[in-house]
């Protein structure tokens, strides 16, 4: 899709692109500061060779326009669901808890994986519970 964008930009030209470049740069900026483990480098630097080819395409001036009004309202969205979750805790605090409960079990499960790493003699005790539903074969 970055390839595609990026040859879209150059076959459109200069002043066919402006009016678009808002929603191009959009997933180019979302990619560029997105901090996943899993993250592939490679569309990283894709992600940035079409930003520079784009700035050279149509001038540092409306570029940075444009480039900031996607990060304004890149980080609108994100104080938008930082309020949202802020306001659901004190709507539905049982949703909450068992929110943070998950958190906390997936911290101490990371936790023990850690330990285990690096040092593989150990072996960290594992919750097991006996209830039926964990014993039946559900898919």
């Amino acid at each position: 899709i970055f390839k595609f964008l990026g040859a879209i930009s150059v076959d459109l030209g200069k002043d066919r692109i402006k009016p678009y470049l808002p929603t191009i740069l959009t997933p180019l900026y979302r990619e560029l500061n997105s901090n996943y483990a899993e993250q592939d480098p490679t569309l990283k630097n894709l992600s940035q060779e079409i930003i520079e080819l784009l700035k050279k395409l149509v001038g540092l001036e409306d570029f940075s326009l444009a480039f900031s009004s996607v990060q304004k309202q890149a980080n609108q969205k994100r104080a938008m669901r930082k309020k949202q979750r802020a306001l659901q805790t004190v709507a539905n605090p049982d949703i909450a808890a068992r929110r943070k409960l998950k958190r906390h079990k997936n911290k101490a499960e990371t936790r023990k994986r850690k330990i285990e790493s690096l040092r593989p003699m150990y072996k960290a005790k594992r919750h097991r519970s006996h209830t039926l539903k964990d014993l039946a074969m559900v898919e």
